[in-house]
């Protein structure tokens, strides 16, 4: 492909390369360099690719585009914004695989990884469609499954994946779109069919200045939509739909003026059922995941699902035929008549969210296990803790993914939060003997919720990767207590 033909709707400040050069590929790491790449240098948190574009040359790259001249004798692009231009120039070399395709694209704190499985199996039930799935538990081209690292890849592997699924026949994409993605540009140059908001509670402050900045990221999603599905219950929906240019559909269970309405809602330990209200139609809807959270998550598919035409009693009956999401709200086997969950619940929202759904139908006690990350937003690990204390029966305080920085150090900032709470709770550092204590300190009925890693089978101590799958744990400690009976 040529030069010129990347670099179309990128703002060029300087020129210093042939038009119709011919590039093979584009990288934006300097390994990956290869003869007749584009090398796109682009500024990072922990490195500069500014650095390494003689290292790009010599592996054979020809031309690089940059924000400032090389050093080394080679062709350039200067460009104000060299992460923006890679997404851009990721769009064409990729021949813009997303306009090829409906693209939904879901954003908020919580819910959008159950949102996305959800919106995907009714477009396939309801449309017949061959969907592409992007998000926090992996990659799907239909019903081909790719792990992933990140909730929304880095620019130019995003496309990839895209034009990988337009070629594979894909006819509609649903996609997490994380603040992160849209604050660094990853998902510049796609148009969104459907944006979609959740919710927005406090998470990723140590990356985002304040609540402020963390929601004008998120608002940014719909400046790149034609239509907008927003949660009218949200404290931030009006601040959203400040930033909608194109039409929108609302859903609430408190306001019974928005679109489609909530209300009615019956609880069951193991589901959810509300009526659906929209327009003159009416109809029951049940989600097999407990709790109150879910019946948002259903308003949220739902809207989508009239937005596209679907009528309201199909998208209802496609709900009710769809299964768990790993990781949320996820039933592991036990020994006995108690009951293990596992959640992906990791901020105060979510976290209250699932010990808040609990409570409705526990029999025994609410048992919460938990940690907080390290090296990430320290200010919600106090507010975590009163939260375990104020809704929980006991709370047992152990690790997440402590990163670089000491266990101990993070548990003592959530303890700080409950030094006004009589709940009892257990330190254990441990995770896996946490685990192990709460398993052999259980009462009948008790529901002990593992809550922070949900569909995540590692542990991250210090720069390393540690396997770490906790229904494998659990399933071991059974194996031990069956042989110890």
């Amino acid at each position: 492909m040529k030069l010129a033909d990347l670099l179309k709707g990128v703002e060029v400040t300087e020129l210093k390369a042939p038009p119709e050069l011919e590039i093979a590929d584009v990288c934006y790491d300097s390994r990956r360099a290869a003869a007749d790449t584009l090398f796109v240098a682009v500024r990072g948190f922990e490195s500069d690719g500014h650095r390494y574009i003689y290292a790009a040359a010599a592996k054979g790259a020809v031309c690089a585009v940059c924000e400032e001249p090389p050093e080394c004798d080679i062709p350039y692009v200067i460009v104000p914004d060299s992460r923006l231009a890679l997404a851009l120039i990721s769009v064409n070399y990729f021949r813009s695989p997303a306009s090829e395709m409906v693209m939904m694209g879901v954003t908020g704190t919580n819910g959008k990884t159950t949102t996305t499985y959800l919106l995907k199996h009714i477009l396939e039930v309801c449309m017949d469609a061959k969907v592409g799935l992007i998000g926090t538990n992996g990659n799907m081209i239909g019903d081909e499954f790719l792990p992933t690292e990140r909730t929304t890849p880095e620019s130019y592997e995003l496309q990839k994946l895209l034009r990988e699924m337009a070629d594979a026949g894909c006819t509609h994409v649903v996609m997490e779109v994380s603040s992160h993605s849209l604050a660094l540009d990853r998902v510049a140059g796609i148009t969104y069919d459907c944006g979609i908001f959740t919710n927005l509670t406090q998470d990723h402050l140590d990356f985002h200045h304040d609540m402020r900045d963390y929601a004008e990221a998120k608002a940014k999603l719909f400046s790149m939509s034609r239509f907008a599905v927003i949660n009218l219950d949200d404290e931030w929906s009006q601040f959203m739909l400040s930033h909608v240019r194109y039409p929108c559909m609302t859903f609430s269970l408190k306001d019974s003026r928005a679109d489609v309405f909530g209300r009615d809602i019956r609880y069951t330990s193991g589901s959810v059922s509300f009526l659906a209200a929209y327009k003159t139609d009416a109809e029951r809807v049940t989600l097999h995941i407990p709790g109150t959270f879910s019946v948002y998550n259903a308003l949220t598919v739902l809207t989508c699902g009239l937005a596209l035409g679907i009528e309201l009693g199909d998208c209802a009956d496609a709900i009710a035929s769809a299964h768990g999401v790993k990781g949320r709200m996820e039933t592991v086997p036990t020994d006995g008549d108690y009951t293990i969950l596992l959640d992906y619940a990791h901020t105060p929202d979510a976290l209250e969210n699932v010990l808040e759904s609990v409570r409705e139908v526990a029999s025994g006690r609410l048992v919460a296990l938990f940690g907080c990350g390290g090296d990430r937003d320290r200010t919600k690990r106090p507010i975590m803790g009163r939260i375990a204390s104020e809704i929980a029966d006991l709370v047992i305080v152990t690790s997440d993914n402590p990163r670089t920085e000491k266990p101990e150090a993070i548990i003592a900032d959530i303890l700080e939060g409950m030094k006004d709470s009589s709940t009892p709770r257990e330190v254990i550092t441990d995770r896996i003997e946490a685990i192990e204590w709460a398993i052999e300190h259980h009462r009948p009925g008790d529901v002990i919720v593992l809550a922070g890693k949900g569909h995540k089978d590692y542990q991250i101590v210090g720069h390393e990767k540690h396997h770490m799958d906790e229904r494998e744990i659990v399933a071991k400690i059974m194996d031990k207590r069956k042989k110890n009976k």
